[in-house]
């Protein structure tokens, strides 16, 4: 296959591209920072030309500039790291400090000069260093949280993900994993969105996922440095986001060899039971998960060159424990099966087996190894290379579905990067990157019978799982389907020139990424899907009932090997090669010396992003029906966008003269192109083995030829305040306003369509959303002992949508196609958490213990109830809300259950021989075991473990068979119900709550 060859070819490519001598070109990256400083005498006056040198211990690397007439300095580029500054000046001592610049940071140092006498020493090493003793940056107008290596060893995290560490940032919650390729690796809404319109470089490279948005590939905490979370006016070099922006840098070596190895363990007596998914009286269901995690650097020539590696090995075996109403489902479904009524189109099932758990065994390894290289003191290489692999059976398997409807996945990433800095004068300095990496993903189903069958109590909230009761995986849902193959292959190559004149620091650069390999294939083979609109314990009362509805609901799914001449059938294979460009200029003017204004344009532009397997969108057989039906549903196909210029502008005023305050305010355009998953079935069609006009029968998919990339115009306005060297206080408001979003149109023939065209998916971007929000974070600092970080956020998110209104995803439709913008389409998304509060503490305790927590606290979010009844009479079902006691319920016009978790770390440190430091310690997830369905509830009317007297009006719910005894429903709060607990996307939930669990470890450093 081309994709290996090529990724071979791209390793080879990278390896030669280090160890050639590009002495002359360099590398900046958004993960670097700054360094602003003032340099004063002992009276408050400004001292002009002063000599700053700035210098990394152990290393030849150096900067050095001079202070300008007003007595300011500026460095750029400056990987994070501890720091040496020299400040000289003619008749003054000379001043060295200490400190420590993290990532995609500006701090702001005064330094005061006392008359020639003595060398001054300022030590402020530890400033920096963890989340609550970071320096406020006066000159800088991001939003941003940074959270340090020592942070990431302290903090209980309980899956040990990105999503785990971003909770720690205000304006950021975490939302469930929505892709089943990357089920491990959780997703971090920001503004309210899905989480799948963020921004993730790793030193610099993008690591982003370009098939449904998102994270990509995971890496190890131990393999980070630190970690930046932005959430509103990232500076102009940041692109392909209309959310937030995280950064990480990896660790890197030192001339002292140091190391680590790490071990943590969790079981089933460490486990609390869960009532909701493993009630008593079954047994508890199995679990155990072992992570080993080992640290190894140091210096392979002191001074010079260094490396670093770290490698993880998960090994899980978890299960899914079945509830009492799967169990009673199940055995009815097996009673069904036993007496011979599931027989179909020649199969025929006789068995049915009905286990209380299903083990899920997952692995997975997680690797890193970086070198360092100091060329000179103007030019400086790394080179960093990562993979993650992992392994799951039984994948896919919920609380509500028999084991054949898993599946075993296999997913490999790999990722390669170099960097180069380079100083061409003490006032210019470039920057070069190159990152290359690859991702492979298969999916194999557990079963091939050939028939799946599909009963309402497995549909859970938005039914983006759990969708097929027993029977093959079909690896599609209501709202998306999802891959059983994916290929991704990326080049990134960033090259920034950045610049300090006087009062202004310009920076200019170009992105590019080539992305030739883009592919993935869908599930289509030849399958019969029924789908029953009463659950299995009611057909047993009702066989006949049941012979009926297997017959009326039956489907034929996917594409028999040799299609019919007049058949329309999308293969399943999907390709597509993109290349993404983007320029940017910017300037940080420090236009008085208390106030900074941060201005910069972006462009960003397209390459191919509509064409599949090498060609565009007017080779859609569905394009080409309607064209020849004359229907002017759409009036062309659709283009790159070539007008996305995002201007930004930030102010930083720093009032008085402690540089204790900061004053911020900003405004800016972000651009984000939609993801393939989208509209990944307009692009398959083109794939069609028959390529006739559609049938009326048949289903297409188009794009609306007016796409506009995606954007949110942001606009937030902060203070942030430091008493002394203890408190540190931060109060901002965000606005985030979502335009050209997307939605799905769904038409069909007879109804919205004229009888003789097919039915037809239109993908539009004509969405909308509004998000609204005020943080308020406090941090406290009490000597070395004691350090806390605490934000309370109160926020409001509303977009348009159906079933799901979700910011900034593929997931939005319409209920009626003929009134897309109509009452009850508006309300909140599904991640409008309106009070969010974290807290976020370590103490230090006597005999050398240490407890920490991560605690989080927030209001309900919400969800929507649907109905399979077409109520509007618009020939779709499932897009219809729910009717109860006579009133159109609205989107998301539910709330869930509040959510609450209170994790907690004891630790306990030994010495030994100075240099082997022991730690054993114990953490504890959920600690007071709160039972935390969040808002997975029943999301089908049709759905509830008690029915309803009528599925478009439902008035009160049945109490027998036949509904002659019956309970009104007396609010529309009755017809809440949990849908269960695991979580409800994919994976390990996040929004829900795990029940209590218990994780011991030791850690050993030298």
């Amino acid at each position: 296959m081309r994709t290996k060859g090529s990724f071979y070819t791209l390793v080879l490519f990278t390896l030669l591209l280090f160890i050639f001598p590009w002495s002359e070109l360099s590398t900046a990256q958004n993960a670097e920072g700054a360094l602003t400083g003032i340099v004063e005498d002992t009276s408050g006056a400004r001292i002009a030309g002063a000599r700053v040198l700035l210098s990394v211990p152990d290393s030849p690397f150096q900067r050095q500039t001079v202070t300008s007439s007003v007595g300011e300095f500026r460095l750029e580029a400056l990987p994070p790291g501890d720091y040496r500054v020299e400040v000289s000046a003619s008749g003054f001592a000379v001043s060295n400090l200490k400190l420590r610049v993290a990532v995609s940071s500006s701090p702001t140092i005064i330094v005061k000069l006392k008359p020639q006498a003595s060398e001054q020493k300022i030590d402020v090493e530890g400033v920096g260093k963890t989340l609550a003793s970071q320096p406020i940056e006066t000159t800088s107008s991001v939003q941003k949280t940074t959270v340090s290596r020592q942070d990431l060893s302290e903090i209980p995290l309980a899956h040990r993900s990105f999503a785990n560490i971003a909770y720690l940032a205000p304006m950021t919650q975490p939302v469930e994993p929505s892709d089943p390729t990357k089920a491990r690796i959780t997703a971090v809404s920001f503004a309210g969105s899905s989480g799948l319109n963020v921004d993730l470089s790793v030193d610099g490279g993008d690591n982003s996922d370009d098939y449904i948005g998102g994270f990509l590939q995971n890496y190890s905490p131990d393999a980070m440095e630190e970690f930046s979370i932005r959430s509103a006016q990232f500076d102009a070099d940041t692109s392909r986001t209309n959310g937030g922006s995280v950064i990480i840098s990896t660790r890197k070596g030192s001339d002292a060899w140091h190391g680590s190895g790490d071990f943590f363990y969790r079981g089933r007596n460490l486990n609390a039971r869960n009532p909701l998914d493993n009630p008593e009286p079954n047994p508890k269901q199995p679990f155990s998960r072992e992570n080993e995690v080992f640290t190894f650097g140091g210096p392979l020539r002191k001074s010079k060159l260094w490396f670093f590696s770290s490698l993880e090995y998960v090994r899980e075996n978890a299960s899914v424990a079945y509830s009492a109403n799967s169990l009673k489902e199940f055995s009815a479904l097996s009673q069904l099966a036993a007496a011979g009524l599931i027989a179909i189109n020649g199969i025929s099932v006789n068995s049915i087996s009905v286990p209380s758990s299903v083990p899920v065994p997952f692995r997975d390894t997680l690797f890193s190894a970086r070198i360092d290289w100091a060329q000179s003191a103007r030019s400086q290489w790394f080179f960093r290379a990562a993979l993650d692999r992992n392994h799951t059976q039984n994948d896919l398997i919920q609380q509500s579905t028999l084991p054949s409807t898993g599946a075993t996945t296999t997913s490999n990433y790999g990722n390669f990067l170099i960097n180069n800095q380079f100083q061409f004068s003490p006032t210019w300095l470039a920057s070069f990157t190159l990152d290359a990496g690859g991702f492979h993903h298969v999916k194999d189903r557990n079963s091939h019978l050939g028939l799946s069958l599909a009963f309402p109590f497995s549909a859970t909230f938005h039914t983006t799982s759990g969708f097929e009761t027993f029977g093959d995986n079909q690896f599609v849902t209501s709202i998306t389907a999802f891959p059983i193959l994916r290929d991704q292959q990326k080049y990134h190559f960033r090259y920034d020139l950045s610049h300090v004149s006087g009062s202004h620091a310009p920076k200019f650069g170009v992105n590019f990424i080539h992305e030739p390999v883009l592919s993935g294939k869908l599930s289509n083979d030849p399958e019969t899907l029924v789908q029953f609109p009463q659950d299995p314990s009611l057909y047993v009362a009702h066989p006949v009932q049941f012979s009926q509805d297997l017959v009326d609901n039956a489907e034929q799914l996917g594409c028999p090997p040799s299609p019919p001449p007049a058949s329309f059938c999308p293969s399943g294979n999907f390709s597509q090669n993109i290349q993404r460009l983007g320029l940017y200029a910017e300037d940080s003017w420090r236009i008085l010396p208390k106030l900074t204004i941060n201005y910069g344009l972006r462009y960003d532009t397209t390459f191919g992003l509509f064409r599949a397997e090498g060609v565009n969108q007017d080779h859609n057989p569905a394009f080409l029906t309607l064209r020849s039906l004359g229907i002017p549903l759409v009036a062309g196909t659709p283009h790159d966008y070539r007008g996305a210029f995002a201007p930004r502008l930030g102010i930083a005023y720093a009032p008085g003269r402690s540089g204790n305050t900061v004053i911020r305010a900003g405004i800016g355009m972000y651009y984000n192109d939609l993801t393939q998953n989208g509209w990944v079935d307009a692009f398959r069609s083109v794939n069609a083995p028959n390529t006739n006009a559609l049938l009326p029968s048949d289903q297409g998919f188009v794009i609306d030829p007016h796409y506009h990339t995606p954007y949110a115009l942001q606009t937030s306005l902060g203070v942030e305040h430091q008493f002394g060297n203890d408190w540190h206080i931060n109060v901002f408001f965000e606005h985030h306003g979502g335009v050209h979003q997307y939605r799905r149109y769904e038409y069909a023939s007879g109804f919205t369509l004229p009888a003789t065209a097919p039915n037809i998916s239109l993908f539009k971007t004509d969405n909308r959303s509004s998000y609204n929000g005020i943080s308020f974070v406090a941090q406290h600092r009490f000597v070395s002992n004691f350090e806390v970080t605490a934000h309370y956020t109160f926020a409001r998110a509303t977009t348009w949508g159906a079933g799901v209104g979700e910011l900034f995803d593929y997931v939005n439709g319409v209920t009626d196609v003929r009134n897309p913008f109509g009452p009850g389409d508006h309300g909140p998304s599904g991640e409008d958490v309106r009070h969010r509060f974290v807290l976020v503490g370590t103490l230090e305790l006597p005999y050398q213990f240490q407890v920490s927590t991560l605690s989080q606290f927030e209001s309900a979010r919400p969800f929507t109830i649907t109905t399979p009844v077409d109520l509007n009479n618009d020939g779709i079902t499932g897009n219809d809300r729910a009717v109860i006691n006579g009133v159109h319920t609205s989107l998301d016009q539910f709330r869930g259950t509040p959510y609450m978790q209170v994790d907690l770390r004891v630790s306990r440190a030994f010495d030994i021989r100075d240099r082997i430091h022991v730690m054993p310690f114990v953490e504890f997830f959920n600690l007071f075991n709160r039972q935390n369905p969040g808002n997975n509830y029943v999301g089908d009317i049709s759905a509830l473990p008690v029915p309803v007297n009528s599925l478009s009006n439902a008035t009160a719910f049945c109490l027998d068979t036949a509904c002659t005894l019956t309970q009104p429903i007396h609010r529309i709060n009755d017809v809440r119900f949990p849908a269960g607990a695991l979580g409800d996307f994919f994976g390990p939930g996040t929004s829900v709550g795990i029940p209590f669990a218990a994780q011991l470890g030791i850690r050993v450093t030298f």
